[in-house]
């Protein structure tokens, strides 16, 4: 076909260019395939993978079952949006609110999400596993079967979080504050770090993972319960500047 097209025969150069014209409309048409893609309104199940959804507004939006791994969600306003079953690997969530918005069976892990807002989040079997959430806020969200594996957390905020069958194994969580927040169902704490990390009042009686290490840099309270066998160190409580 390409030989009656160009003219040429077999090895000749006008195939090769036959190849080479061919070759750029295929990528030429994939490009104009992911543009359309970016350019499509939120709707459930839409693949905007990649994508620069930065500073806009996308609140309430059903975003249901979509592939919105690797987009720049930088500063967008997500309130109240629904990710169920969404893959987000990736995301850009830089300063972004998802307050009020909710996740079951979806995945954030290795998210890039510093100072975002999940306040009053709702998470149901979610990873943020390897995720970026310096300075996150999660106050007074509702977490079950959340994983942070590996996740750095340095002075994240869970005041007044609910927190169930949680897994911070070998995460970062220097400096983050767990005020007023409630744990039940299997919380693990294996090889993460709790330098001054704010655990006054709180009930640690059933995690499992932690060292007496790790409760000697944490900041507690004579309320703080811990596990069998770990004790308060002398220097409890804290001082703060």
């Amino acid at each position: 076909m390409f030989e009656m097209a160009f003219g040429g025969g077999r090895g000749s150069l006008p195939s090769v260019f036959a190849m080479v014209f061919i070759a750029a409309m295929l990528t030429s048409a994939c490009s104009d395939a992911a543009a359309a893609n970016c350019k499509s309104p939120p709707a459930p199940g839409l693949d905007w993978s990649g994508c620069n959804k930065s500073h806009i507004k996308l609140a309430g939006a059903d975003l249901k079952g979509a592939n919105l791994s690797s987009v720049d969600f930088t500063l967008t306003d997500l309130r109240a949006a629904d990710f169920r079953s969404s893959n987000l690997e990736k995301a850009k969530l830089v300063r972004a609110s998802l307050a009020g918005a909710s996740a079951q069976n979806a995945i954030f892990a290795r998210v890039e999400a510093h100072r975002a807002s999940f306040v009053r989040f709702f998470a149901r079997n979610v990873s943020f596993a390897s995720a970026e959430l310096q300075r996150a806020d999660f106050s007074r969200a509702h977490l079950i079967d959340v994983d942070y594996k590996k996740a750095e957390l340095g002075r994240a905020k869970f005041q007044g979080t609910i927190l169930e069958d949680v897994q911070f194994s070998r995460a970062n969580l220097s400096r983050a504050d767990f005020s007023g927040a409630s744990f039940a169902g299997s919380i693990e704490f294996d090889g993460s770090i709790l330098f001054l990390t704010r655990v006054e009042g709180i009930d640690l009686s059933a995690a499992s993972g932690l060292l007496q290490s790790q409760i000697d840099m944490a900041c507690g309270n004579a309320a703080t319960k811990l596990p069998l066998g770990l004790t308060a160190p002398a220097r409890w409580p804290c001082e703060f500047d």
